[in-house]
């Protein structure tokens, strides 16, 4: 049994983030022994379930979803989750891509042109190059 302070330790998340993940419904309150709540292995093996759904990628609203699903009947509900996050990262991705060429144009255009105003800063304030 934990306490809520043990639980975080052991899950290697904050308090708040505990308390937060009880707000959203995605970790039950457990009933009082007294003044303290306990948490058992069961509430420590959902945090970390939903911290290994957040490293893959999942929203909370996604990972709510997959903790109501049954790992032998759900497959294609969590297939078409996995499928639709997958297109979000790809969009992601491509959007820092894409920033990430701009900004790599604007650092050789500051380099190259120390005779006028930095690109880089006149870029972002508006003023013409």
């Amino acid at each position: 049994m934990f306490t809520i302070g043990k639980l975080a330790a052991n899950a290697c998340v904050g308090v708040e983030t505990l308390r937060f993940y009880q707000r959203k419904g995605l970790l039950e309150v457990p009933e009082s022994a007294g003044k303290v709540r306990r948490y058992n292995e069961t509430h420590l093996q959902r945090v970390l379930f939903i911290k290994s759904a957040q490293a893959a990628g999942f929203t909370l609203k996604e990972i709510k979803k997959l903790l109501t699903m049954d790992a032998s009947q759900h497959h294609h509900q969590a297939r078409e989750l996995a499928l639709t996050r997958l297109t979000a990262i790809d969009e992601q991705i491509a959007q820092l891509q894409s920033a990430r060429a701009a900004l790599e144009k604007l650092a050789h255009d500051c380099e190259h042109s120390r005779e006028q105003p930095c690109p880089i800063i006149a870029s972002f304030i508006g003023h013409p190059q």
